[in-house]
């Protein structure tokens, strides 16, 4: 049974549920509902969260389980002589994943796959003709493992359709047991529905502490093959594959925080200035157009901006800067993706800086304009402080937007890992290494790949420092509004 068709028999288990437990419980009182403790509405609720919340909970554990049990068995079936040298088990998992999904594909449009799985050639081509590219011709190891996958997978979507079905079927007489005239159904209901909550809140955490978990196993399996003190210290950037690179991510850092503050001090001043426009000064005619007009920056894709910085910024910036200055001759910079990312950020400083502007009590405004302040002096010394809590977080957001940015950097500042102040030579930052170390069939056992991971965990560090420094300015600056 696909997950499709088994969440909408749920759902339907679900809203009969709520039809039969809401009409269970006015036929336990003959219609008169006042004998009841909760409005009939919450019986029929009680009994719907009851029937779909443990099936659904039953589904999502066993879809993160089920890779761990059947792939370790599909793997079981591949031969020792069979696997390419120098490939780890994770890509050879890799193709024997293609393969079952192809086949899984062949299948699903009626074609019979058994013949194929004895003919490796034959099986590449079919492959290739449902658009799943294989590199090389699968072993016979690999097609067998590949089918038992399938086999595998099929089995443990039945057992789970089975379980699931059962489960949500004995929540619903579990729930249907319980009414009664004096059950308290408004309450369960109001505790089952702040569990579901407190649940739905900590995805966000466990999510979180993955990420982190994930970045730190990466990292010390990364570290015990190259040396930290060279990861963090080196000033050379020279990966190679096979052996003998230099990985030291100071460069990377670099331009990171050069790109960056450029950025910035393009997006801060115009951003933040806009928003004291639009909330202090602006019609609210002219502030209806404005305001959305500035939004628009946001919604436009980053390809969109790498293209116009390497059209139109670079070459303008390389003309009649860079050469009449003597700084260089390359339409690759910093300078071009700083401030073309400046311009993309414009709207995170600006949308945000103007709502938490017009989230200020007007009671402040007056009560300094009627102390003789002029506006701009209000503007200066009582609505800004006011909201630079706002602000910062504002500021702090098109920070990390900036940091975290890769396409306006891969087409505007080049790929150049190098240490040096001018802005309008070519550099690069850490995300874009992490994609050029990540590309391709990459195998998780050599520094080459697996310093990716220390660089993002250098970049998680790096933003949350940000946010730690920003928290310390909005304590201290808050506390005389308090």
């Amino acid at each position: 049974m696909g997950l499709g068709l088994l969440l909408l028999i749920l759902l339907l288990l679900a809203v009969g549920g709520y039809i039969v437990g809401r009409g269970r419980a006015v036929a336990q009182v003959s219609g008169d509902i006042r004998k009841l403790h909760s409005l009939p509405p919450f019986y029929g609720r009680i009994t719907s969260l009851i029937t779909l919340v443990p099936a659904l909970f039953l589904i999502a554990v066993w879809l993160l389980a089920e890779p761990l049990f059947i792939e370790t068995k599909a793997f079981s079936l591949i031969a020792a002589d069979d696997l390419p040298e120098g490939k780890s088990a994770e890509l050879v998992m890799a193709d024997v994943r293609r393969v079952t999904a192809g086949l899984t594909a062949l299948q699903a449009i009626g074609r019979d796959t058994t013949p194929l799985l004895s003919n490796p050639a034959d099986l590449k081509a079919a492959l290739n003709d449902a658009g799943i590219v294989l590199e090389t011709e699968p072993t016979v190891s690999t097609m067998a493992a590949a089918a038992a996958l399938g086999a595998a997978k099929a089995s443990s979507r039945w057992i789970l359709s089975f379980a699931a079905l059962a489960v949500a079927c004995i929540g619903l007489g579990y729930a249907l047991s319980r009414i009664k005239p004096e059950y308290r159904a408004r309450n369960a209901t109001e505790r089952f529905a702040m569990w579901l909550l407190i649940a739905c809140s900590m995805v966000a955490v466990l999510t979180t502490a993955g990420i982190v978990g994930s970045l730190l196993v990466e990292s010390i399996h990364f570290f015990q093959l190259y040396p930290a003190t060279e990861f963090f210290f080196s000033s050379n950037w020279n990966p190679k594959f096979g052996g003998g690179s230099s990985l030291g991510i100071l460069p990377l850092l670099w331009g990171t925080l050069y790109v960056s503050a450029i950025a910035l001090v393009v997006a801060v001043p115009i951003g933040l200035m806009s928003a004291i426009y639009l909330a202090e000064y602006a019609s609210k005619s002219t502030r209806a157009w404005v305001k959305p007009a500035i939004e628009i920056l946001a919604g436009i894709p980053t390809i969109v901006y790498g293209l116009f910085a390497l059209v139109t910024v670079g070459p303008l910036l390389r003309d009649y800067f860079a050469m009449p200055l003597g700084f260089g001759d390359s339409s690759s910079s910093v300078m071009t993706a700083g401030l073309v990312m400046g311009i993309m950020v414009i709207p995170f400083v600006s949308s945000l800086s103007d709502d938490i502007i017009n989230a200020v009590p007007q009671s402040l405004r007056d009560g300094s304009l009627g102390l003789g302040a002029t506006p701009s002096e209000t503007i200066r010394q009582v609505v800004i402080p006011a909201a630079l809590p706002g602000i910062v977080g504002a500021i702090l957001l098109a920070a990390s937007r900036a940091i975290g940015e890769t396409m306006i950097v891969v087409l505007g500042a080049g790929a150049a890992a190098q240490l040096s102040l001018n802005p309008f030579e070519a550099m690069t930052t850490v995300t874009v290494k992490i994609v050029s170390q990540l590309t391709g069939d990459t195998e998780f056992a050599s520094p080459e790949t697996l310093v990716a991971f220390a660089l993002g965990l250098a970049l998680f560090t790096l933003t949350l420092a940000l946010n730690i420094i920003a928290l310390i300015i909005v304590r201290k600056y808050r506390e005389q509004y308090e």
